[in-house]
Parts: structure tokens; sequence; C-alpha cells
């Protein structure tokens, strides 16, 4: 059997745009160790985290709410590596998850002392001893 010039190709279906082609659902778990994969890193340049942390995450609708648990040393500047902890959590779920992430609450569980270093001045500005 020949074909004829007049037999016109198979049509071929329509293409599905890519948003109603079907959902990607990140589960709660991953977000979490992703959070406290974060976590880690941002406290790794410090040497005041002698735990790993934990974190929970509650996604609904591409939004995350984050709590990571910590463990840091003492005596450091508490506020400083809590502010690093919290934009790295954040910029990582956003960048590898794409969800946004409108907080991340952190619970300090638990304070280590650091290794001894050189004695810091005291409040008088001398060393103490």
């Amino acid at each position: 059997m020949s074909k004829s010039s007049t037999d016109t190709p198979p049509a071929t279906p329509p293409r599905v745009p890519p948003a109603e082609r079907g959902a990607t659902r990140i589960a709660d778990r991953v977000v979490a160790k992703i959070a406290a994969q974060a976590a880690r890193e941002a406290l790794a340049g410090t040497g005041s985290a002698p735990a790993s942390p934990h974190a929970s995450v509650t996604v609904h609708h591409d939004i995350a709410r984050v709590r990571v648990s910590l463990e840091l040393g003492y005596p450091s500047d508490l506020t400083a590596q809590c502010a690093a902890v919290r934009r790295e959590v954040t910029e990582r779920i956003e960048r590898c998850a794409g969800m946004a992430v409108p907080e991340v609450d952190l619970d300090i569980e638990q304070l280590r002392p650091l290794p001894a270093g050189p004695a810091a001045p005291g409040p008088s500005g001398r060393r103490l001893r």
C-alpha cells in the first residue's frame, strides 16, 4: 500500500502547560532536614554548636513554618548566632524547596561551656581568673 500526497500525519496532542501537568509535594520531614543542615552549617564556623540541631517543619500551601532546637556554646554572642541560623535556614528552604519562610522559631535547649581560651576582660576592665 502506497501513501498518497493527500495523507496527513497524525495530529499530535496539544501541549499541556507545566502548571497544569501535576503537583510536586515536598514532605515536611524533607524540609526539616534541609533546615537542620542549614542551621548546622550556619553554626559551623563559630565552634559553639556541640550537638546537631534538630528541626520540625509544618508546610501549608508552600509556606513553611520552622522550629529549630539548638545547643549553643557559652559565653558567646547568642544573638548573632541566632540571626545567622535564621538567615541561613530561610535562604536555604526558599532556594532548595521553593517555599516561603515567614518565621523561624529557635529553641535554645542548652548552653554548653566553650573551651577555655585567653581570659577575657571583666566588666571593670580587669582580667578575670
